[in-house]
This record gives C-alpha cells, structure tokens and sequence, in this order.
C-alpha cells in the first residue's frame, strides 16, 4: 500500500553522510510507489528559536510552514540526523520547538496534567548516525537521543510506531562497510 513519506534531514550540511543516507531512503521509497516529500533543514532558512516559549504566537517562515503541511499529509515520517553531544543537532531541534507547537502536535487539557496527541494515524523513522559504537551508547550512555526522539517527542505527539536506525561508528568506516549501510537504509524504505 503506497504512502505519503516526509524525509526531514536533520544534518545542516545536505551533502553529508547523513545526506547521502536521506536521499537512499527517499530514492528507495519513491521507487517503490510511495509519494515522498524532502526536505533538508540546512537549506531553509528559518529562526529556530522559539522566543517566547509558548506565550506568544511566532510566525513560521515559508520553510516550516512547508515542513508543517507536509507533516499534515504524511502518513509516515523519517527523521535523518547524526547524534552530536548526546542528541540531535540544534538546526533539527529548533524545527521541532518551532513546528510541533500546541494545537498542531499536542493540545494541553483544561485544569488536566494529561494531552491529547494530535499526530496519531502517523509512524515513523529515525535514522540516527554517530561516532559512538550503538551497544556503548546504550549501555553506558543510556540513549538519551533515542529516548529525546522517541518517547519525549514523537510518542508524545501520538506518532507510533516510531522504530529507531542507529548506524556506527561512522568516523572510520571503510567506503564499504559505509555503502552497507546505504544499501541497508534502501531496504528499510521497502518494508514501510
């Protein structure tokens, strides 16, 4: 069955790894009869800081309000990002501060400590690049940017099932071992 596929790459550089594993994806998933829609943060223009927290509206640029209506349509979202300190780069979390606002991903109850998560009927993939071996990032670190992503973003939004791709250590990696992981990527597109 054919969806509607937002790829949203995270890594400000569009010509990174991280580019070059969004475009596998995208590639793959179009070639399979999916409608896809991309986009790379680094090249929008945008203010990722929400200046007034959730008091005060702050206009989305043409870039986020783009992001924003393609979210509305997706049925299924891919996040492409490297983890950097722990989590995800600053440009990829101002998108998100920005666009998953009150009233479009979430609504706070009245008098209530519970929400209701606006972006049900949506899942997810996130493709997660890093340095760090993944069994060291989960045994000693923790995986603070899987549970970030996953459970305090995503999940809280509604979006599920939200499956995670941790791929690493990239720093090293052979060209083979990193055409591997392309190919990998490819595959995961084709089982959406």
């Amino acid at each position: 069955m054919s969806k509607n596929i937002v790829v949203i790459l995270g890594h400000p550089d569009s010509n990174s790894y991280c580019g070059d594993l969004a475009n596998a994806y995208a590639q793959a998933a179009e070639g399979s009869g999916h409608r896809i829609k991309v986009f790379k943060l680094g090249d929008i223009t945008f203010d990722s800081t929400l200046h007034h927290g959730y008091n005060k509206r702050q206009e989305l640029e043409p870039g986020l309000q783009e992001i924003k209506d393609a979210i509305t349509w997706a049925n299924h979202l891919v996040f492409v990002y490297p983890i950097w300190w722990g989590s995800m780069p600053s440009l990829l979390k101002g998108m998100f501060d920005r666009v998953f606002l009150p009233g479009f991903a979430f609504k706070y109850r009245e008098n209530s400590q519970l929400w209701d998560r606006l972006l049900s009927g949506r899942s997810a993939h996130v493709i997660m690049t890093m340095d760090t071996p993944p069994w060291y990032f989960r045994l000693v670190y923790g995986m603070p940017a899987h549970n970030q992503i996953k459970r305090t973003i995503l999940e809280f939004c509604g979006i599920k099932p939200v499956k995670i791709t941790s791929i690493g250590p990239v720093r090293y990696a052979t060209p083979a071992k990193r055409a591997k992981w392309l190919k990998t990527v490819a595959q995961h597109a084709l089982s959406v």
